[in-house]
């Protein structure tokens, strides 16, 4: 059989469940992206009312001929890939086995348990966020970005009304009353949908990065709008100080978050000041930070609302839904058309996207920031 004609012929089971972390109303496909693989001949499983929470439900699935199973246990008991959005929780990992494939986000570097948990799994674990595009960015986790960016402005300006423990400050001010100072730590994806957010709403914005390319983008594209600052010890610590509203945008892909603002930066702000760390699932920027829900989404430290909820994107799921759908569809057809270790070694983007196989740990930061032992991709699946 000619090789082309074995990959169009294969039948792969696809299991997509409920997520269950706390407060997450996304889900791993929508019917559209079921609809591409059962038109080419796999089998799609959807726990029932896996897609409520982003506006699909059961009956929009079995419309495309997708098989609705009634719990995880039905969909992790047969999938030979199991797509989901958030990584995976304690009695979702102890579903897994060997030869079996999960394709979602995992976040590894500050979370020790679920590390050690998929490697003893024997499972292959493929994370979202560490998948490349040919300029090196991170195609799966932009869309994401995009909406946590967006979001974290909405978020902190909702966290500075005085009803919600913040100063009572408006982002934009009004006529002969000044706006809101907003820092953002970090000029990448996050940083500048954030900006976008808050220039739009009229406060004043300023933004620190180490990298000289990007500040310098930011301010050919937003002008004297914003202030941009290069990040050195001194300038942080200004820029945090002096701010209403602070936005940790910061991401080393696949590592733990740097903690780039201390908890004595944290006590020099104003009373009712607001950070926001959308780092948190990289384990926080901010050395005060601690995950948090969107059922319980602030706390405050010295006077300081922080909001650090782990899966912002999952307050608005249609949305988020939709777009990472965009990103990571064509992976997930590859995986199935191909077999999982073809598909990640004809490609070389989706490749850095394998964080576990086989009991192995093939993410290099993963390990750095764990202290496990480390094989290379490539080799891993050669083995």
């Amino acid at each position: 059989m000619h090789l082309e004609s074995f990959y169009l012929s294969r039948m792969t089971t696809i299991g997509v469940p409920t997520e269950i972390k706390p407060d997450e109303r996304r889900v791993g496909m929508t019917p559209g992206s079921v609809r591409e693989l059962t038109t080419r001949g796999h089998r799609v499983l959807v726990q029932s009312g896996a897609g409520i929470g982003a506006g699909f439900d059961d009956a929009a699935y079995v419309a495309i001929g997708a098989e609705i199973v009634a719990d995880a246990v039905g969909v992790f008991g047969q999938a030979d890939l199991v797509v989901k959005v958030k990584e995976p929780q304690a009695v979702e990992r102890a579903m897994l086995r060997p030869g079996q494939t999960l394709f979602t986000y995992l976040h590894l570097a500050p979370d020790p348990d679920q590390t050690h948990d998929l490697l003893a799994s024997g499972a292959t674990c493929i994370a979202y966020e560490t998948v490349r595009d040919a300029h090196g960015g991170l195609p799966l986790l932009s869309p994401m970005s995009q909406v946590a960016g967006r979001l974290s402005v909405q978020a902190g300006a909702t966290a500075l009304e005085s009803p919600n423990g913040g100063a009572g400050v408006l982002l934009g001010g009004v006529p002969g009353v000044a706006p809101a100072e907003v820092t953002v730590i970090g000029g990448g994806t996050v940083g500048r949908h954030a900006m976008e957010m808050a220039v739009g709403l009229g406060a004043r914005v300023t933004v620190l990065d180490t990298n000289v390319d990007t500040l310098e983008a930011l301010s050919a594209r937003f002008g004297p709008a914003i202030r941009t600052l290069y990040s050195t010890g001194a300038a942080l610590e200004d820029a945090v100080i002096d701010a209403d509203l602070v936005i940790g945008a910061v991401l080393i892909p696949g590592a733990s978050a740097p903690k780039l603002v201390t908890a004595e930066m944290i006590a020099a702000m104003r009373a009712g000041s607001v950070v926001v760390d959308v780092a948190i699932d990289q384990g926080g920027c901010f050395e005060t930070s601690r995950a948090t829900t969107h059922g319980d989404p602030t706390y405050v430290v010295d006077g300081v609302v922080h909001y650090c909820v782990a899966n912002m994107p999952g307050a608005v799921p249609r949305t988020s839904t939709a777009a990472l759908n965009h990103a990571t569809l064509r992976h997930t057809i590859a995986l199935a058309e191909k077999g999982t270790s073809r598909a990640l070694l004809d490609d070389p983007l989706l490749l850095p996207g394998l964080n576990v196989h086989a009991g192995r740990l093939t993410e290099a930061a993963v390990g750095v920031a764990l202290g496990i032992e480390t094989v290379d991709p490539a080799a891993a699946l050669a083995a």
